[in-house]
């Protein structure tokens, strides 16, 4: 069976991008960019905001994403049609629960999403997440920032299993999720 593995980066106060700001708030490291480059396969899954905008970076040559062009990549979206521009990219216009959940069982390959919030929050409620990672950048951007990550999340613990720092502070968390009925260490507080 497949995993699945939510990534996000985000400033530190919970934000995926920001008004005016650069990609990666300005501050991606080549030792940040090294580490993704060592991942292991896996395929990337996307809703379609995500899908324009990355594809985008892609096809202008930005740094840090020209990587993810020989990936195998789905992206979910009722309003995209094929044949998809970026090259090595799926469309499936189904359900994105149901169709992970195939995936999932189908596969050894590990599964990770790009950005694309409400589709992580969907696959968090339906408990399909095994991993769940973000690389936090030292910024906040309480006045520009925009995409709030979390908002809308059902509650969930998180055990710590992978930390580490890049040049420049970055701090990536690597977690297990749970979805929380209740506050941690209440009864029945574990969905």
């Amino acid at each position: 069976m497949g995993t699945l593995m939510i990534d996000f980066i985000t400033s530190l106060d919970g934000y995926g991008a920001a008004e005016g700001w650069p990609g990666w708030w300005g501050m991606e490291s080549a030792e940040y960019f090294g580490w993704l480059g060592e991942q292991p396969e896996h395929t990337i899954l996307m809703g379609a905001t995500t899908y324009r905008l990355m594809s985008a970076f892609a096809a202008s040559g930005e740094e840090g994403v020209d990587e993810l062009t020989p990936m195998s990549k789905v992206v979910f979206s009722s309003t995209l049609t094929e044949p998809l521009a970026w090259a090595n990219t799926g469309l499936v216009t189904g359900d994105a629960v149901e169709a992970v959940r195939a995936m999932k069982e189908d596969s050894r390959i590990e599964l990770r999403t790009l950005g694309s919030v409400s589709l992580c929050r969907s696959l968090i409620a339906a408990e399909l997440v095994d991993r769940f990672q973000v690389v936090i950048f030292p910024v906040i951007t309480g006045a520009t920032g925009q995409d709030r990550i979390y908002d809308g999340y059902p509650d969930l613990r998180l055990d710590l299993v992978e930390s580490r720092t890049f040049e420049g502070g970055l701090q990536l968390l690597q977690y297990v999720p749970t979805v929380l009925d209740g506050p941690p260490g209440s009864t029945g507080a574990a969905s």
